[in-house]
C-alpha cells in the first residue's frame, strides 16, 4: 500500500530538465517585466497562478494541458468565474471557494480550455476580498497571453514544437499499425478518464513500447540464425514450368529470381501466377496455372514464356545480420510473407519465411 505514495521517477534527462528551469525562468521574468511596466500603478501586476501555468508551459509543452488555448481560456474563464461568484457570496468565502472552483472546472471542460492553474486563478480571486472583472483582462488575461508568447519562442528555438502538433487520425483500411488510431479513442472513451498525453503521442509510445518488446524477446536473435538456408530459386531465364514445378514439389509459395552470381533481381510468387492466368471463365484454376506456363510454341507472342516476363521487380530484401525484432513489422504490417536473406556481397543465402517467424516466436516465449 505504501508503494502507492512512492514518487514515479523522471525519465528525462539532465538536459531536458535544464531547458525547462531556464524556460521556466525566461517565462516568468518576460511576463513579470512587461506586465509590471504595462500596468503602472496596478496592483497585483503579476499572479501566482502564472507560476503554475509555466510549469506546463515550458516543462510539458506537448501536454493538452498545456495548449495555448487552454493557458489563456483557462486562466482567464477561470477567473471570470471566480469573480462572479465573489460577487454572489461575498460573506460566505467557503462556499464561494467551492462554487468557483467546481464552476471554473465545468466551465473549462465545456470551452476545451482545462488548465489545473485555472482552478488556482478562480480560487484567487474569491480570496481576494477584491472582486472586480477589471482582473479578469489584467492581470489574468494579459498575464497568460504574455506567458503563451514567451512559451511560443522559447519552446520553438529549443526543438519542442509548441503548440504541439497532433497528427490527424489515419484511416483504418491503411494502418500500417497493429491498432489504429480509432481503436485507441475507443479505448480512451472506454477507459474514462482525462489523461494528460496527446492521443496520437500516446500512439507513439505503445509502437515505441512494442518494438522494445520485440528487442526484449528476440533479443540478439539474428535473421541468419532463423532464415531457412539454401533456398530454391530461379533465374532470369529460366521457363515458367520449371518455377512452376520447383513450387509445386517442395510445396513453396515464392522463389527468389538471381542473376548467374546468385544476386537478387525479382521473386516470383503464386500471385504473380495468379495475376497472369486471365483466361475464360469456364476453365478450372489448375488449367489457367498450366496454360500461363506451357510454351505456345511460337517465336513471337503476349504470352509470358519466361519467370522474368512475370516476376515482381521490386522485392523487399534483408540482411544476414539484421535483427529479427527490426523485421518482424514486415511481416506483421506490411503483408509480406516471404524475404530473401542477402550476405555482404549481396549473394543469396537463404530466405526468410513467416514460418520461421513464428517458430523464433515461439522459442523466445518459451525462454520468457
Amino acid at each position: 500500500m505504501m508503494r502507492r505514495f512512492w514518487p514515479t521517477p523522471l525519465t528525462v534527462s539532465n538536459q531536458e530538465k535544464l531547458r525547462m528551469l531556464v524556460g521556466t525562468a525566461l517565462g516568468i521574468l518576460f511576463v513579470g517585466v512587461l506586465s509590471r511596466y504595462l500596468g503602472k500603478g496596478i496592483d497585483p501586476w503579476l499572479v501566482a497562478p502564472i507560476g503554475a501555468s509555466a510549469v506546463l508551459v515550458f516543462g510539458v509543452p506537448s501536454s493538452p494541458l498545456a495548449q495555448p488555448w487552454a493557458v489563456v481560456g483557462g486562466n482567464t474563464l477561470s477567473a471570470l468565474i471566480g469573480t462572479a461568484i465573489a460577487l454572489v457570496l461575498p460573506d460566505n468565502l467557503a462556499m464561494a471557494a467551492a462554487l468557483a472552483v467546481a464552476l471554473a472546472i465545468a466551465v473549462m471542460l465545456w470551452g476545451r480550455c482545462l488548465h489545473p492553474p485555472g482552478g488556482a486563478a478562480a480560487l484567487l480571486v474569491v480570496l481576494a476580498h477584491k472582486p472586480s472583472f477589471d482582473i479578469v483582462l489584467f492581470p489574468f488575461l494579459l498575464n497568460s497571453v504574455l506567458l503563451v508568447v514567451a512559451g511560443l519562442v522559447y519552446n520553438n528555438l529549443t526543438a519542442r514544437p509548441y503548440p504541439h502538433h497532433s497528427k490527424t487520425d489515419r484511416d483504418d483500411a491503411h494502418a500500417n499499425n497493429r491498432f489504429t488510431q480509432s481503436d485507441l479513442n475507443a479505448a480512451l472513451e472506454h477507459y474514462q478518464q482525462i489523461i494528460d498525453v496527446d492521443p496520437s503521442d500516446l500512439a507513439q509510445l505503445l509502437q515505441y513500447a512494442e518494438s522494445a518488446a520485440y528487442q526484449r524477446t528476440l533479443g540478439d536473435l539474428r535473421c541468419e540464425e532463423v532464415m531457412s538456408r539454401s533456398p530454391h530459386a530461379v533465374e532470369f531465364g529460366s521457363s515458367l514450368s520449371e518455377a512452376w514445378g520447383l513450387m509445386r514439389r517442395h510445396h513453396i509459395k515464392a522463389l527468389p529470381v538471381v542473376d548467374r552470381a546468385r544476386r537478387v533481381v525479382g521473386i516470383i510468387t503464386m500471385a504473380d501466377f495468379l495475376k497472369h492466368a486471365q483466361i475464360d471463365d469456364y476453365m478450372s484454376l489448375s488449367e489457367r496455372i498450366k496454360h500461363v506456363w506451357k510454351p505456345s510454341g511460337l517465336s513471337h507472342g503476349d504470352k509470358p514464356e519466361v519467370v522474368g516476363q512475370v516476376m515482381t521487380r521490386r522485392v523487399r530484401v534483408a540482411s544476414a545480420q539484421s535483427y529479427l525484432a527490426e523485421l518482424l513489422p514486415l511481416f506483421s504490417q506490411t503483408g509480406h510473407h516471404h524475404l530473401p536473406v542477402i550476405d555482404s556481397e549481396n549473394r543469396l543465402i537463404g530466405i526468410l519465411t513467416q514460418t520461421d517467424v513464428v517458430s523464433a516466436l515461439a522459442k523466445a516465449v518459451r525462454h520468457v
